[in-house]
């Protein structure tokens, strides 16, 4: 893994074009993506290109002829890592690293070594440390090829003629077993707070994008916290939520999550679907895009893809169990003339807003706009309570909108007072819980 090479490395990203295959993202877009990635774990990028690839060779994946050409470019530019973005097999890795007398490392690893150095809580730790074995479990053969030898040993350790690399994966999949275990208790521990969350009278809304989209800086926008947002792909990896207040919701909850990509590997598709399940839970989603992105629309795709395989979003091209508002961010890094061009887009749908985090422009609208959906089913409801019965009336005052508060006399329970509150379906439900 990456580990073994210090932040700073000079590298080659290489992004190979292999004929025949669908790509989400054009071979430039990837290209600047695997840059991104690379500069996200702090590697200097000394030279990057596309490679077609016309017949993938299953023990290089390139052809002789390229490898040679990579190795020339290494010694020109004096590059001690090649980055490929693209998924090798552990033969293929290995056999580069032969030919090219270099440490290689594919998108998967390099996604990897992000995720482990970024994850800040005990679940995205376990998560990565779990995707980071089940990776290195196939790679075995290439880490222990100096070491496979018989050795004995006591039962625990493996018995008479078991080889150091059968060891290993042994140890990996105790490893694995246990890790699994924690997850499941911290996921079990998440789930009641959840079900917590959903019991309180809040509503919930769940910033989600592309990674590198802007959420964190929009985040951090609306609630004045410091969460990481960087110019980076993948600068925040566990979700985090503050408190806000909106045009007529004196509180919400704003959730800001794990960006998505093209491609995620597979080992962390799996690690990561507990922590996008907190979309599941929200209210409102905000979908925020990169509008100054020119692969925008593919981004899009990718992120209604994951939102479809949540069940959020009902089929290809259903419609959404949760209302879904677009923020377009980074307006302000449009052209002039792409912006004319877009706003006309934005003024004929409530359901996209325009905001640039960095700047401010838009929040307010995008706030109100929140504010508005959150409220769209609320209706008015009229209650009689208790005078005495201060938990209910401060819980109606903090949670609804109070029209009418007066009071109408004595009752069988003594002074009464008259409410004309507007309430949604989640808050009355919750209300007559009390």
């Amino acid at each position: 893994m990456l580990g073994e090479v210090s932040r700073g490395a000079r590298a080659l990203v290489i992004c190979p074009d292999i004929r025949g295959v669908r790509y989400d993202l054009d071979a430039d877009s990837r290209l600047a993506e695997a840059e991104g990635l690379a500069l996200a774990i702090g590697i200097e990028i000394e030279d990057s290109f596309i490679l077609p690839v016309r017949d993938v060779k299953p023990n290089l994946l390139f052809g002789a002829g390229q490898v040679e050409n990579i190795r020339i470019a290494c010694e020109q530019h004096e590059a001690e890592l090649v980055v490929v973005d693209g998924a090798l097999s552990p033969i293929q890795q290995r056999n580069l690293e032969d030919k090219l007398a270099r440490k290689v490392i594919d998108r998967t690893g390099l996604i990897l070594e992000i995720f482990g150095e970024r994850a800040a809580t005990a679940e995205g730790r376990l998560q990565v440390e779990l995707a980071h074995l089940d990776y290195q479990q196939s790679r075995l053969v290439r880490s222990w090829t100096h070491l496979e030898r018989q050795r004995g040993g006591f039962g625990f350790l493996g018995g008479p003629g078991e080889t150091q690399i059968e060891a290993d994966r042994r140890m990996i999949r105790q490893r694995m077993g246990r890790l699994r275990k924690e997850l499941e208790q911290v996921r079990k521990t998440r789930g009641l707070h959840r079900e917590r969350r959903e019991r309180a009278p809040w509503p919930v809304v769940a910033l989600v994008g592309y990674t590198n989209a802007g959420k964190s800086t929009l985040f951090n926008r609306v609630t004045g916290a410091e969460v990481m947002a960087e110019d980076l792909l993948f600068a925040t990896l566990d979700p985090t939520m503050r408190a806000i207040s909106l045009p007529g919701v004196e509180k919400a909850i704003l959730s800001d999550t794990v960006g998505f990509i093209s491609d995620l590997p597979t080992q962390l598709v799996a690690a990561f679907r507990a922590t996008l399940e907190e979309v599941t839970a929200a209210d409102v989603i905000c979908h925020v895009r990169d509008i100054s992105n020119p692969s925008a629309d593919a981004q899009k795709v990718q992120v209604l893809r994951v939102l479809t395989d949540l069940g959020v979003i009902d089929g290809e091209g259903g419609a959404s169990s949760i209302p879904i508002l677009e923020v377009w961010n980074k307006w302000d890094l449009l052209p002039d003339d792409r912006a004319q061009e877009l706003l006309e887009v934005v003024e004929g749908d409530e359901g996209i807003v325009r905001t640039s985090a960095e700047t401010g422009e838009g929040v307010e609208s995008l706030l109100g706009r929140l504010g508005e959906m959150l409220t769209a089913k609320a209706s008015v409801y009229e209650f009689e309570i208790p005078a005495s019965d201060g938990r209910r009336i401060a819980w109606l005052h903090a949670h609804g909108e109070v029209l009418v508060e007066e009071d109408i006399g004595d009752g069988e329970d003594g002074p009464m007072w008259r409410f004309v509150v507007r309430l949604n379906q989640k808050e009355v439900g919750q209300f007559e819980t009390l």
